[in-house]
């Protein structure tokens, strides 16, 4: 099932979802990196430009900052989305795009991060109770096994779980949708990581980065 949002005003959908993904496609791991005079991420660590490489990098200070940044650009997609269309739907539509846009951004030749920090700021806008409990899930997770990749995983797919379960919504199979496709997303784009989850080579938290 469809919502009628994108039937009734698809124009304005379209552009929420555009202006989603060129906000998405900002990279604040490559902005905060070069005003700090620090290294091209896409050449050191693991090469993707999420928090997680500014932290292995560089340090706390501009992971964080990097992490906020990235979360932030996630709520502002869904907000505009919002202010565009009044429309909830119209939000996940453009917190998908947005999360699509920092994976693969348009300005840096469609080399990005994974995706997480975005999301998080999209799951805490589109369903915050359930975006968290997943939250507190997942910092339990990380502080348990230091495993970041692992815990972003686990925060994706619990948080598709936990919405398809609370969501008794009109638009129930949109949601249902989206919220495993979110999952789907994250979990591909740490392919990498799992192989080396199996193998026993994945680098902890606070692990410098070669």
């Amino acid at each position: 099932m469809i919502p009628t949002v994108f039937s009734e005003k698809p124009l304005l959908c379209a552009l929420a979802c555009v202006i989603a993904y060129l906000l998405g496609s900002l990279s604040f791991g490559l902005i905060v990196a070069r005003a700090a005079h620090g290294p091209d991420l896409r050449s050191v660590g693991s090469g993707n430009t999420g928090a997680s490489n500014v932290q292995r990098t560089m340090g706390w200070k501009y992971g964080l900052i990097t992490f906020a940044g990235d979360s932030l650009k996630g709520v502002a997609a869904c907000f505009i989305a919002w202010l565009l269309t009044g429309d909830h739907m119209a939000c996940l539509a453009a917190g998908l795009f947005a999360i699509i846009g920092h994976n693969w951004p348009v300005y840096y030749g469609f080399h990005g991060g994974k995706g997480v920090a975005a999301s998080c700021g999209v799951l805490l806008y589109c369903f915050p109770v359930p975006a968290l409990i997943c939250f507190v899930l997942t910092i339990a997770l990380i502080a348990a096994t230091r495993y970041i990749s692992l815990g972003s995983m686990f925060l994706l797919t619990s948080y598709a779980v936990l919405v398809s379960v609370t969501y008794q919504g009109e638009w129930k199979p949109f949601v249902i949708c989206w919220a495993a496709l979110l999952a789907v997303i994250c979990i591909l784009r740490h392919h990498a990581n799992i192989g080396r989850l199996i193998h026993g080579t994945e680098n902890k938290l606070g692990k410098k980065a070669k």
